[in-house]
């Protein structure tokens, strides 16, 4: 289950928050982090344990369902967003690192623990961390940070695609399909591709 990775640290620890991003790999738009923290002993019910997942693996009409589930039973949660010219400035891994900082710091209660999705983590905040390869399928707390994340990336670029509906954002979410691809090619880039991503197809390297 899910919540099996919590339980044993609740015994002596509070108040543990998950997190987790998504779109590093996009040719557009943000990075995006998300932070959830549940109150201790927390048991989800039977239908939101059976639902959530790694928010990749969820169809965009779960993934909806569960926002509002998400948000009404967690202690605090909170979403960041790292803008593309900051991505060009500073790398994508610092932008992702920079994401998940903010996300921890916008909360409205301070964490005892932080299980990070992935092998990688940098922070100044003083907390301790534990990254965990693939948290956001074996654990509730990153599951449900995922999930967010994902939810509030997707809607970013939707609306995106009402500013620049020639891109297609509302069907790739930025990422480098052959479809968005043909689209750089023809219009070039706009204000939200990240200039520092390079493309083979326009000779760029």
């Amino acid at each position: 289950m899910l919540t099996d990775y919590e339980f044993p640290l609740w015994e002596t620890i509070a108040i543990i928050c998950g997190i987790d991003e998504v779109g590093r790999g996009p040719l557009a738009g943000p990075v995006v982090a998300a932070a959830v923290l549940f109150p201790r002993w927390y048991k989800p019910d039977g239908d939101m344990l059976e639902k959530l997942n790694d928010s990749k693996k969820l169809s965009a009409k779960v993934r909806t369902s569960l926002v509002p589930e998400i948000k009404k039973n967690a202690l605090a949660w909170a979403v960041a967003a790292v803008e593309p010219e900051t991505i060009d400035r500073i790398n994508i891994l610092q932008a992702t690192m920079l994401a998940m900082n903010n996300a921890v710091e916008s909360l409205s209660v301070r964490p005892d623990l932080l299980l990070v999705d992935g092998n990688r983590f940098r922070t100044s905040l003083g907390i301790p961390y534990t990254t965990i390869v693939k948290g956001d399928s074996k654990v509730f707390s990153i599951a449900a940070a995922s999930v967010l994340a994902k939810t509030w990336r997707d809607e970013l670029m939707s609306a995106y695609s009402n500013e620049w509906p020639e891109y297609g954002f509302d069907r790739h979410v930025g990422y480098g399909t052959a479809e968005h691809v043909q689209a750089i090619m023809h219009y070039g880039r706009c204000p939200i591709h990240r200039k520092s991503f390079k493309l083979r197809q326009l000779g760029e390297q």
